[in-house]
């Protein structure tokens, strides 16, 4: 087995996501939310009304901190609390008529910016690199 590759894999793995987080980052906050704030948004706008549990399995985030971050969307009008007929105990989470018409404004300029990073890649190459990285995270499982 060679170490120094394997390592050297792992080094230019966590610079590339980390230039691509930064970028990423950059980008969302120029629309005035940040990056866990858009991902709650993200996934409302595409799927529709979610339980808190939901979105924090979702976005891979503890309750207690997608209460915080709920707080701060519903502050902004970008979304609401609904309590869930079916069950008291259970609240789940909306994306206003505002937040949608936020999210159509910046969801493609977001999706183009990744197109830029990404457009460097031929399809075939996208597709390798996602096979590869499944394979590296089922393997850390």
């Amino acid at each position: 087995m060679n170490n120094e590759l394997s390592l050297k894999s792992y080094v230019v793995f966590m610079k590339a996501a980390k230039s691509v987080q930064e970028r990423s980052k950059r980008d969302i906050e120029s629309h005035g939310i940040n990056p866990t704030e858009f991902m709650v948004l993200e996934v409302l706008y595409h799927k529709g009304k979610q339980t808190i549990q939901q979105i924090g399995q979702k976005i891979l985030m503890t309750s207690g901190s997608m209460t915080y971050v709920i707080d701060k969307l519903e502050n902004k009008g970008l979304i609401k609390r609904e309590s869930c007929p079916n069950d008291r105990r259970a609240t789940h989470v909306v994306i206003t008529d505002k937040g949608i018409s936020f999210m159509d404004e910046i969801f493609p300029k977001h999706e183009n910016m990744i197109e830029q990073i990404f457009g460097v890649l031929s399809e075939e190459e996208k597709k390798v690199m996602i096979a590869l990285n499944k394979k590296i995270g089922c393997s850390t499982d």
